[in-house]
C-alpha cells in the first residue's frame, strides 16, 4: 500500500460523508448554531456571577 492509495481511500471517506451529509441540508448548521448560543449564553451568566462575586470581594480590577 503506496500513499497514493491513502490518499485515494481518504477521499473516498470524505466523499461518503459528504454523501451522507447533503440530504440533512442546512440542518446540522442550525443544530452547531444553537448548541454555541446556549454556550455563549451560559458563559455570560457565569461570567457575571464572577464579576459580582469579585466586586463584592473588592477583588474586581
Amino acid at each position: 500500500m503506496n500513499m497514493t492509495d491513502v490518499w485515494n481511500k481518504l477521499g473516498e471517506c470524505f466523499q461518503w460523508s459528504f454523501g451522507i451529509m447533503k440530504p440533512l441540508g442546512n440542518n446540522p448548521n442550525l443544530f452547531f448554531w444553537a448548541i454555541i448560543i446556549v454556550l455563549i449564553g451560559v458563559w455570560l451568566r457565569m461570567q457575571g456571577k464572577f464579576n459580582k462575586e469579585a466586586k463584592e470581594n473588592n477583588t474586581l480590577k
